[in-house]
């Protein structure tokens, strides 16, 4: 039987702790038991916090610990859960689980964590010179906070070493799934989805993730060409044209572009487009050809290979899985 502890701290996300206790205590019993077989139980799960004592998380749950992080002598696992209060001011009030996993990592133990729980592994340290995914709304903050560590922000979950990753929200449904194969075999984790009725081996985030296709800056002029693209962009146009729409030279154009919004203009004006049909295909009954034309594009294979290198799905699956009809 496999050890398992969750490292839990105040300001959790409490679905992020029951979910993968739950997750890994019913690892051979639940699919066993609808199957009318011996039941197995193959990990033992306890939760663990900063000094031993109860936790509350986000949604106001206490949550009761059975030792603190002090008395974990050994473990085959231990997960760190989702942030769920206000990242800075939780790591900054948790410096015992750095510590802890600043250990963990020198007693080489299988070290995994969700969403935001990533950062607690960032900031011990022990990603620098790793490949690591977390929520894709928080790349940004954790580029720029941790940027020894390369981030595959698209993954749903990464891999280096004895270190494991998950993506945003739920996704300690795929990092439990991944970590019974790993331990168990694929036959386990996938008779374990069945009885959990999930789906397993989601490979990417990007169909969830906001396309940010803006950010602050003070060039007026790149907020003219901006609004302009927002207004044309359903139109057919190339770089020359808008350049000498606004007096510039195409040159000129792609520099202020790149220095505003760390985006060509041509990448810019693309992300606008996949956006705009992501919204169409959730929110209307056009078909994808329709769809295709009123954002601009007038190639299907071209948008459609283009729509599965943004989002992780073909236009047609992008719909089943988001649109607002049943």
């Amino acid at each position: 039987m496999k050890q398992v502890v969750i490292l839990a701290f105040d300001g959790a996300l409490a679905s992020a702790i029951t979910g993968i206790v739950d997750l890994f205590s019913m690892a051979g019993a639940s699919w066993n038991r609808i199957q009318n077989q011996q039941i197995e139980r193959l990990f033992e799960v306890k939760i663990a916090s900063p000094k031993g004592q109860s936790i509350q998380c986000i949604n106001g749950i206490k949550m009761h610990a059975e030792l603190s992080y002090q008395e974990i002598q050994y473990a085959d696992l231990v997960v760190v859960p989702t942030i769920g209060a206000a990242l800075l001011s939780v790591l900054q009030r948790t410096p015992e689980l750095i510590i802890f996993l600043q250990y963990a990592q020198q007693q080489h133990f299988m070290i995994a964590a969700n969403c935001t729980g990533n950062f607690f592994l960032a900031e011990a340290g022990i990603l620098n010179g790793k490949q690591a995914t977390t929520h894709w709304g928080f790349e940004a903050i954790f580029k720029q906070r941790y940027p020894q560590v390369e981030l595959k922000v698209e993954r749903m979950i990464t891999h280096a070493d004895h270190i494991y990753c998950a993506g945003g929200g739920l996704a300690w449904f795929d990092l439990g799934l991944h970590l019974i194969e790993r331990f168990y075999g694929f036959e386990v984790a996938i008779q374990t989805a069945k009885s959990f009725v999930i789906d397993y081996r989601r490979d990417s985030q990007l169909s969830y993730s906001l396309m940010k296709i803006a950010k602050p800056h003070q060039d007026a002029l790149v907020q003219e060409v901006q609004n302009w693209m927002e207004q044309h962009y359903s139109q057919n146009f190339n770089l020359d044209e808008i350049a000498q729409h606004f007096n510039l030279s195409t040159r000129s154009l792609i520099r202020r572009f790149k220095a505003a919004l760390d985006l060509a203009p041509n990448q810019y004006l693309q992300a606008m487009r996949i956006e705009a049909a992501r919204k169409q295909l959730e929110q209307t009954d056009y078909t994808v050809e329709q769809i295709m034309l009123a954002v601009g594009y007038n190639d299907s294979s071209s948008f459609r290979r283009l729509f599965l290198k943004k989002t992780g799905l073909t236009p047609l699956d992008y719909r089943r899985r988001f649109s607002r009809h049943f």
